[in-house]
């Protein structure tokens, strides 16, 4: 049985940092690539960063690519999210995603390339 367990969310104030968490039991984690998105009241989930199974890519939303760093951890099964300089618009309930293939060749930016997920992380920034 496939799991994720986000962890890490909260209620912080503009321009503080969290770092979110997701750990993976089921699948050999190091083989796949991992990523976040993001969903907020009333919106489509928004794709926020991915990495490559090797760890080797990352890439990110446009909103993150300054704030945002993605990192794995395949000793833990873990992916991690660091989020700087928060804003209320960061406001949203977090997911991470486990990609549906294999030792994928192009990281996907489309939730339909995920296939696991985990039950979300509310992150709430106050401004």
């Amino acid at each position: 049985q496939v799991q994720l367990v986000e962890s890490g969310g909260g209620l912080v104030q503009a321009g503080d940092s969290l770092r979110l968490s997701c750990r993976v039991s089921g699948r050999p984690f190091s083989q796949f690539a991992m990523a976040w998105f993001r969903q907020a009241p009333g919106k489509e989930r928004e794709f926020v960063a991915a990495i490559s199974w090797s760890g080797i890519a990352t890439y990110y939303g446009d909103f993150a690519k300054d704030r945002f760093s993605i990192s794995r951890d395949n000793d833990n099964n873990m992916v991690n999210l660091q989020m700087n300089s928060l804003k209320s618009e960061d406001t949203a309930v977090y997911y991470c995603g486990l990609d549906r293939q294999r030792r994928r060749s192009s990281t996907s930016t489309y939730a339909g390339a995920y296939q696991y997920w985990g039950q979300g992380t509310q992150v709430t920034v106050s401004s």
